[in-house]
């Protein structure tokens, strides 16, 4: 019998929160819902996700099961420890997605993250193999050299230059198969994009929500707090 392909969410949340002091960001309330709950809530709404894993901390493991039942979030299937590294901890939700068609890694801190915006990063997936939440470079971006001035070769040409968000999203089969061969061969990866890139497999970029923010720093709370009640508004 036909079944429809779908994707499975590995929602991030394993981070130390350094940079907000050691405040556990995913357990942060915005306008009175935890942030993971919201990341969570905008994959339950999204028609292609068939279950949601959570990677977690260890200590905050046994957290998820009540989060998830206190804001219906029907699709939560389970919350597994994190690695070292977000490496590590995007291959532990891979192995947790279990057989899914597609499995789409999302950082729990950007969790403004719009439900059409990840339906459409999922039909690029679905065409292309792996794509990817992005938006086009506003800003002009320079190169600088060791000594803190500009380098002498010029700046990047601003036409080329997408900033990356989540979700990404890559057939599961070619996920694994990269990741696999990442950690074997120790190869570097600041996204789940480049363990792509670096077995010689380009990933589409979708141009979504620039406002899709990660919380990082405490001045963040703030924006995304504002950006919030203006959606909230308008719907």
């Amino acid at each position: 019998m036909f079944r429809k392909k779908l994707f499975t969410a590995v929602i991030l949340a394993g981070g130390s929160s350094e940079r907000m002091g050691g405040v556990s960001k995913q357990m942060l309330e915005l306008c009175g819902v935890p942030v993971a709950a919201r990341s969570m809530l905008a994959f339950e709404n999204c028609r292609s996700c068939e279950k949601i894993v959570v990677v977690a901390k260890e200590s905050e493991k046994d957290l998820y099961p009540e989060m998830a039942k206190k804001y219906g979030i029907t699709k939560f299937s389970c919350a597994v420890t994190g690695g070292q590294t977000r490496r590590e901890s995007a291959f532990n939700g891979s192995k947790a997605a279990g057989d899914a068609d597609y499995i789409a890694l999302h950082d729990a801190a950007r969790w403004l993250v719009r439900t059409e915006d990840i339906e459409r990063v999922f039909e690029a997936a679905r065409k292309y193999n792996c794509a990817s939440a992005s938006y086009k470079a506003v800003d002009t971006i320079k190169t600088v050299g060791k000594n803190g001035k500009t380098a002498t070769e010029g700046q990047p040409d601003r036409s080329k230059l997408y900033v990356m968000q989540t979700p990404q999203i890559f057939l599961k089969d070619l996920y694994d198969a990269a990741a696999y061969t990442a950690r074997e061969n120790n190869l570097p990866a600041t996204d789940d994009c480049a363990l792509l890139e670096a077995v010689g497999f380009g990933c589409r970029l979708v141009e979504t929500d620039r406002y899709n923010i990660k919380i990082t720093t405490p001045d963040d709370l703030a924006v995304a707090e504002a950006l919030i009640r203006e959606r909230e508004k308008r719907s």
